[in-house]
């Protein structure tokens, strides 16, 4: 088990492919041009697995797959359908921006994926292409409507940007309730290398709570979702489909905190708001490695996790960390 100072417990591990993507979301990667990870540092599959094997033995039950973009990554469904079979009780996830999500319903669900969040933060195309700098609106909803005619559910990740997309609120009760999946508006974080975030466009989880309450139709319901995030939902009466809000900045859920992060080039993180990273890659490679090096190191990690909200207080909610979303893995 993995149990930290504060007495939190980890069961979720959200782990990145790769650092690639065809967006460029203007919360997550800086105004200016990156330079992509070097393949040779990206840990390879085989790693990956041995990752997850560490984990899970030392209680993650749920395991996230990010990016980036994790389909901009060759054979990405052929390791999910490895992993399936290597851990067949894993709750197995992927959040993906579905641009590259079409035509591929038969062989996730032969590779055990049952549920996908989908990164949709407006429902206007010609603000999605503001947003994203890429105009794929039409394909991200041909995408989701293929997944649920699948039969896989779906889940909607809104990020929470005043100025933007906050007057479209009635419009994603509407797409709630018509596709009945749930919408989580996920308030903009201060984290990244040349992070755009302004007081200006920062838009409150309780702003969005106080509407969703002004609008009469929700009601709160609490979440039994094992394993489950931080996310505050309320149902749609009369409806399949619910909206939420995570605060991450706003309202902090430290003491909750079930989850660790590992990066696509092999960095543990216990924290996204803390810039201390762990080298899973050194270890996994080192001639004489077996995996208690690997538990060791998990457990002497996530022992130093520190309180997010502390780290975001004292930086004033400013750079409060140097790496770029998109290598972190969200």
């Amino acid at each position: 088990m993995l149990m930290d100072r504060h007495g939190r417990t980890v069961s979720y591990l959200r782990l990145s492919v790769t650092d690639r993507c065809n967006l460029r979301c203007l919360y997550c990667r800086p105004a200016e041009a990156i330079s992509f990870i070097p393949h040779e540092r990206v840990l390879s599959y085989e790693e990956m697995i041995e990752i997850v094997a560490a984990a899970q033995e030392l209680g993650v039950h749920k395991v996230r797959l990010t990016g980036g973009e994790p389909f901009a990554r060759k054979d990405f469904v052929p390791f999910v359908a490895r992993l399936h079979a290597r851990f067949p009780k894993l709750d197995l996830r992927i959040t993906t921006n579905a641009t590259m999500l079409a035509g591929r319903m038969p062989e996730l669900r032969d590779a055990g994926v049952r549920t996908v969040n989908i990164s949709l933060d407006t429902l206007s195309p010609h603000t999605f292409a503001q947003i994203t700098g890429v105009d794929a609106h039409r394909v991200v909803l041909a995408a989701i409507e293929e997944a649920l005619a699948s039969g896989i559910r779906v889940k909607i990740n809104a990020v929470a940007l005043r100025g933007i997309n906050d007057t479209e609120l009635p419009a994603f009760v509407d797409f709630a309730r018509t596709y009945g999946v749930d919408v989580r508006f996920i308030e903009f974080m201060p984290i990244g290398y040349q992070c755009r975030w302004t007081e200006e466009n920062f838009w409150p989880a309780e702003e969005i709570v106080a509407a969703f309450h002004a609008m009469e139709i929700l009601r709160p319901e609490t979440n039994t979702e094992p394993h489950s995030g931080p996310a505050r939902m309320y149902r749609i009466i009369g409806s399949q489909g619910r909206l939420g809000v995570i605060s991450a900045v706003s309202h902090h859920f430290c003491a909750s905190c079930n989850r660790l992060r590992v990066t696509c080039e092999g960095r543990l993180r216990t924290c996204l708001f803390s810039d201390e990273e762990y080298d899973v890659a050194g270890v996994l490679r080192r001639p004489d490695y077996q995996r208690t090096q690997l538990l060791e190191l998990f457990q002497r990690a996530n022992a130093a996790k520190p309180l997010g909200y502390e780290l975001l207080a004292a930086r004033k909610r400013t750079n409060v960390c140097q790496r770029v979303m998109t290598t972190i893995g969200g």
